[in-house]
């Protein structure tokens, strides 16, 4: 194991001595929004301020942006991005959908990341060296699958919900071309699009803090991550994550429409 990854091992335990004793205990919920519906627990914040915490020990130098308590170091070529809980709306609902995510970025490149499940003892990590999943003892790398037929591929999103209007219609047309869709996935469609057992994950709108973690997942996996557009992934929007190029770019041009 490389520096950066046993040092990310510390940072999911701490986040999960936060998060696992207020799993499934009905832990206070706040709403972010005046309308509709964004939760936050104590789990999230506690998560946060734990891995802060060890960044700012270890690193305290480095810019460090996070869902809960945004940017610090501005300044910095070297940022760590935080999403305590991704996932929170599974976190709530008792769902083993959610993961810790922390992810390593160099002069905006995402060259870093883990995705952590501790409820299910899943740790998913990557840099330079490859992407690994660590379960108990156990440690496996990962590789993305050879599904390059959309009408063979299982697709994830959070909801269709959250694509509105001609975004929508586009991802309604994709997902009329796949195998299979599943909905509520969150993060962990990302860590089992790395481990081969899902073909694409499509979402909309998402903050940096909601995919710098997964890229270099997905990245040393195999697969391809980018905007619709074509784009890096690393400061969020619309996101299109496949096991390879040739279905990424299937899935895109479906998604251009006609």
């Amino acid at each position: 194991m490389t520096e950066t990854l046993e040092f990310m091992r510390e940072l999911a335990a701490a986040a999960a001595e936060q998060t696992l004793p207020r799993f499934r205990r009905g832990s206070a919920i706040e709403n972010k929004f005046h309308a509709g519906f964004d939760p936050v627990t104590e789990a999230d914040r506690e998560a946060e301020r734990a891995i802060r915490a060890l960044l700012e020990a270890r690193f305290p130098d480095d810019g460090v942006l996070g869902e809960e308590f945004g940017l610090s170091n501005a300044g910095s070529g070297r940022r760590w991005v935080i999403d305590p809980i991704d996932g929170t709306r599974a976190f709530i609902s008792g769902l083993p959908l959610w993961g810790t995510l922390v992810g390593l970025t160099v002069e905006g490149r995402a060259v870093a990341g883990m995705m952590s499940q501790p409820f299910t003892g899943e740790l998913y990590l990557a840099d330079e060296t490859g992407a690994f999943l660590e379960h108990g003892r156990k440690r496996q790398a990962l590789t993305t699958s050879e599904v390059t037929e959309l009408a063979e591929a299982t697709l994830c999103t959070t909801t269709p919900a959250l694509f509105g209007g001609a975004k929508r219609q586009a991802y309604d047309r994709l997902e009329g071309q796949m195998r299979l869709a599943r909905y509520g996935t969150d993060c962990y469609a990302y860590a089992m699009l790395a481990s081969g057992h899902v073909d694409l994950v499509v979402e909309c709108s998402l903050q940096s803090y909601d995919i710098v973690a997964l890229v270099p997942l997905i990245e040393q996996a195999g697969g391809v991550i980018t905007t619709f557009g074509g784009g890096r992934p690393e400061e969020g929007g619309d996101i299109i994550a496949a096991a390879n190029a040739e279905l990424h770019e299937k899935a895109r041009a479906v998604l251009a429409g006609p």
